[in-house]
C-alpha cells in the first residue's frame, strides 16, 4: 500500500483529545468525551484482466460532545489545528445550551470506565504495492475465469488494505485509542449466456491478511458457486424446513442483537421486549460475546463511552441472560450499561455436531437457501419476509437450484424453531456461526 504510515502517532492523537477536553472545562463544560481518528487504504478492482478502478483513501475527525448538566451537544471537523479544535467546542456547548435536557444524558460511572487497554492483536498493516494488489487481483479472477468456459464474464475480483487508529478521551479521566487493521479480497463471476446468466461471490476477510484465503481458492469457488445456479427453477409455495448457509446464518444471529439492543428496547420497537430471563432459542442454543478475542473482528478493550468490556454468556440453554446497552440506553430502561456502545462484539455461536451435509441430511426435503435479498424485517412484530435463492434439497441431497422465490415467517417462531447449529463457521465477520437448520418456513414461488 502506497503511503500505509500514519500521519499522527497515537501520543500526537491523545494531546489532541486532551486538549479538547481541557478546552470544554475552560469554557463550562460539567462534562466532556472526544474521539480523534485517521484512517488510511488502498483498494484495487480489476475486471477481465484490466485494472478498472485503483482507489486510496486517507481521512480524519475529531467528534466532541459536551454536555452542560444534562443537556448534550455533538460536533465535529476534520481540521486537527487548536483553532478548529476550539470552534468545534465552543460549537458544541452552542447547541447543547438550546437542547432540551434529558434525564439518561452524561458520561458512564467512573468506576465502569476501562483503565487498561491490553494488546488484542488487531493491527496487521499490508505493506502491499499496488502493481501487486493487481497481480492478486487478476489471480483471483483468472482462477474464477480457469474453473469453466461457462464463466463469461466477472463484475470484478477486488483487493482491499484498511487501517485506522483512534485516541478516545473524557473528562472522568479515560483515556484509551490504538490501531486496528481490516483487509478482504473477492470475486464476483458471472457465468451463462443470454437469458441463462447467473452470479455469485464470495470472499475473505480479516485483521491479519495471513489469514486471507488464497486469490486461487477465492476465486475457483465463487466459479463453482455461480456455475451451481445454472438452470434454476422457481418453486410453489409450501412450508418446508429452511437450511441458512452460514453466512446467512451470521444475519440472522444479527437480527436477534438488533431485537435485544437497547434503542429498540427503550423505545418499545422490539418484538422481544420484555425477554431477559426467558427462553428465545430452543436449548441447545447458546451464544458467547467474547470481547477480548485476539485478531477479532469484533473485538475492544472499551466500548465506544469508554466503559471496559467484559466476555460474557448472552444466551444459555436458549435463555436471554442480557441485553446489549450502552451507557445512554441502559438509563432509559433502568439498568447498568453492558459495554456495547457501538454494537455487539464477538459473538461466538456454538456449533453443533453436524457438518453441512449432515445438516442436508437432517433436513431431508426442504430449502437450502444461498442469498436473500431486500430488507423486509419489521422488528416491532418480527414478522419477516426476504426474497430468495439458494437450492431445492430431496433426500438429503442438493436436487436443482431455484430462484424467484420468497421465505416468510415471524422472526419469534425463526428463533425457537432452530432445529440444528452446524459446526461449518466461516471466520469473516464478528459473528461466527454455522448454517442454522429451520423447522419451517413458508416458501412463496408460483
Amino acid at each position: 500500500m502506497s503511503g500505509h504510515e500514519f500521519s499522527y502517532t497515537q501520543e500526537r492523537l491523545r494531546e489532541l483529545a486532551q486538549a479538547v477536553i481541557d478546552h470544554a472545562r475552560k469554557l463550562g463544560a460539567s462534562a466532556c468525551e472526544t474521539d480523534v481518528s485517521e484512517g488510511l487504504g488502498q483498494s484495487v478492482t480489476v475486471r477481465r484482466g484490466e485494472v478498472e478502478t485503483i482507489e486510496y483513501n486517507r481521512d480524519k475527525g475529531i467528534g466532541v460532545t459536551v454536555y452542560l448538566g444534562q443537556r448534550r451537544g455533538h460536533a465535529s471537523t476534520s481540521d486537527f489545528s487548536l483553532d478548529a479544535l476550539r470552534a468545534t467546542v465552543e460549537a458544541a456547548l452552542s447547541i447543547a445550551r438550546f437542547t432540551a435536557e434529558d434525564s439518561a444524558a452524561g458520561l458512564p460511572d467512573a468506576q465502569l470506565l476501562a483503565r487498561e487497554t491490553p494488546d488484542l492483536d488487531l493491527f496487521h498493516p499490508w505493506h502491499l504495492p499496488v502493481e501487486e494488489a493487481i497481480d492478486l487481483a487478476r489471480r483471483c479472477e483468472q482462477a474464477a475465469f480457469a474453473v469453466s468456459p461457462l464463466v463469461t464474464n466477472t463484475e470484478g475480483a477486488s483487493v482491499s488494505a484498511q487501517q485506522s487508529q483512534f485516541a478516545s478521551a473524557n473528562s472522568l479521566g479515560f483515556m484509551g485509542g490504538y490501531a486496528t487493521t481490516r483487509h478482504y479480497l473477492s470475486c464476483a463471476p458471472i457465468v451463462g449466456k443470454g437469458d441463462h446468466m447467473q452470479r455469485d461471490d464470495w470472499y475473505s476477510g480479516h485483521r491479519d491478511p495471513a489469514d486471507l484465503a488464497s486469490a486461487e481458492a477465492i476465486g475457483d469457488y465463487a466459479a463453482r458457486r455461480a456455475l451451481s445456479r445454472l438452470k434454476a427453477r422457481k418453486l410453489k409455495t409450501r412450508e418446508v424446513p429452511i437450511l441458512l448457509e452460514a453466512p446467512l446464518a451470521a444475519g440472522l444471529i444479527a437480527s436477534f442483537v438488533h431485537a435485544v439492543s437497547g434503542g429498540s428496547l427503550y423505545r418499545k420497537s422490539s418484538f422481544l421486549v420484555d425477554s431477559l430471563g426467558k427462553p428465545v432459542f430452543p436449548s441447545c442454543v447458546r451464544i458467547d460475546e467474547l470481547a477480548h478475542l485476539k485478531k477479532g473482528l469484533g473485538s475492544s478493550p472499551f466500548d465506544d463511552d469508554g466503559v471496559a468490556t467484559r466476555d460474557r454468556c448472552v444466551i444459555d440453554g436458549g435463555v436471554l441472560q442480557g441485553y446489549f446497552l450502552s451507557t445512554y440506553t441502559a438509563r432509559k430502561l433502568g439498568m447498568e450499561t453492558t459495554g456495547n456502545a457501538g454494537g455487539s462484539h464477538n459473538l461466538i455461536v456454538a456449533p453443533g455436531a453436524l457438518d453441512f451435509r449432515g445438516l442436508l441430511k437432517e433436513m431431508g426435503t426442504g430449502l437450502l437457501v444461498t442469498e436473500l435479498l431486500g430488507h423486509g424485517i419489521n422488528y416491532v412484530t418480527g414478522d419477516y419476509s426476504r426474497g430468495a435463492a439458494g437450492y431445492w434439497v430431496e433426500g438429503g441431497e442438493i436436487a436443482y437450484p431455484v430462484q424467484e422465490i420468497t421465505v416468510a415467517g415471524n422472526l419469534r417462531d425463526m428463533f425457537r424453531g432452530i432445529v440444528a447449529i452446524g459446526n461449518d463457521v466461516v471466520v469473516r465477520g464478528a459473528k461466527q456461526v454455522g448454517s442454522i437448520l429451520i423447522e419451517r418456513m413458508t416458501v412463496a414461488g408460483n
